[in-house]
């Protein structure tokens, strides 16, 4: 047995086309597996599949959306041959003070960073119980541990996601389905590029607090990704992993 080996195994990557999302397919399609890249940009799933050196195929999809996110994890399914990981890192931000969101910016937030990854972990589920097992990860965030003024929204998702990783490693183990979580700390994406112009003081902050002394790079995240997909992490299951550069750690 080859635990990090996942030659022969099928991932779908919920937002892989940037960012973490690819840092992980990246790991993922190097320890030999076979990719989709699912997102609503179809430029950039299109270039993140080439990048994979042709192990990857693009799905453009709005993951809000409920219908079309079964019907791309079915397709992923189908074009690939079976489904033996699902990532579910799609993921959106909106920061202001709690009192100044509308319903609407929560709900978006909600159900790209939440939802969307229950629906997708709920499609998944039959093919990978059908095949005898399989492998959920979902990305949390610092935001799944710590409270911040700027990201209701954003938080509640986060730290909802850590719960709902615990009630599917709960309810899925007796079909060796191992379902965990993933909690990186601050990398360097355009999605925290956009929070260092918004948050005045965030980028000496956080190089202050981490005692690795950087900003995480998404490559950082490939690791990690790999463990919990291959058979090395068949009795790990329910558990959130921070990968934060000890970010966490630091009192």
């Amino acid at each position: 047995m080859k635990p990090f080996d996942l030659t022969g195994k099928a991932a779908l990557v919920t937002g892989g086309n940037g960012g973490i999302g690819l840092g992980m397919a990246q790991g993922l399609a190097a320890a030999g597996a076979t990719l989709a890249i699912a997102g609503r940009d179809e430029k950039k799933n299109a270039a993140a599949a080439k990048a994979l050196g042709g192990r990857a195929i693009s799905i453009k999809v709005d993951l809000r959306d409920e219908n079309a996110c079964r019907a791309a994890v079915d397709q992923a399914a189908q074009k690939l041959g079976r489904l033996d990981i699902l990532v579910n890192n799609a993921g959106t931000n909106i920061r202001k003070a709690p009192q100044d969101y509308t319903l609407e910016e929560w709900r978006l937030v909600l159900d790209t960073n939440l939802t969307s990854a229950f629906v997708a972990s709920q499609a998944a589920y039959p093919h990978m119980q059908r095949a005898g097992g399989g492998k959920i990860i979902n990305i949390g965030s610092m935001m799944s541990l710590f409270g911040a003024s700027f990201v209701a929204p954003y938080g509640a998702s986060k730290g909802g996601i850590v719960q709902l990783t615990k009630a599917l490693a709960t309810a899925w183990a007796k079909d060796n389905i191992q379902v965990n979580a993933v909690l990186p700390g601050w990398i360097d994406t355009a999605l925290t590029r956009q929070a260092r112009k918004d948050v005045a003081g965030l980028h000496e902050r956080v190089l202050a607090r981490t005692p690795a002394g950087r900003w995480g790079a998404p490559e950082d995240l490939a690791g990690v990704a790999v463990f919990l997909s291959g058979s090395s992490s068949d009795f790990v299951t329910g558990v959130a992993i921070p990968v934060d550069g000890g970010y966490s750690a630091q009192g």
